[in-house]
């Protein structure tokens, strides 16, 4: 039951800073484009990519709980998929097609290059214990 808590917690937080900072990108840059989901998208793959990367046997450093609150809970409540998705149908509807298909091409580049970077970044914080 504790792992429930600590999910609903992280996906709390998680929700909570997406919002402020989609909003606060929102308000400072372009309204024509998603910017702050976009960006949020980006840094949560960076950020699920170097939790993924957390030892999670042996000597543990990051136990079953510490991930799932990290990964499933926070990553889960501040990455914005669902939003990016009713955004792109939004901008193919205005017919704006040029800046839909830069937010669905960006998005993926990016945040795939994202998750890879959060690995790396990872493997360089958190690197293999040697044999």
């Amino acid at each position: 039951m504790f792992i429930y808590l600590l999910i609903a917690l992280g996906g709390a937080l998680g929700s909570i800073t997406r919002h402020w900072l989609t909003e606060t990108v929102a308000a400072r840059l372009d309204g024509r484009f998603p910017w702050g989901t976009f960006l949020v998208n980006i840094t949560g793959c960076i950020l699920i990519g170097l939790f993924a990367t957390l030892p999670a046997g042996g000597r543990q450093i990051s136990p079953t709980e510490t991930r799932a609150f990290l990964m499933i809970g926070i990553c889960g409540g501040y990455t914005t998929f669902s939003a990016f998705s009713l955004q792109t149908l939004n901008l193919l509807r205005l017919g704006d097609w040029s800046r839909a298909s830069a937010y669905v091409l960006g998005s993926v580049v990016l945040c795939v290059l994202g998750v890879w970077l959060g690995t790396r970044a990872g493997a360089v914080i958190f690197p293999a214990p040697s044999p």
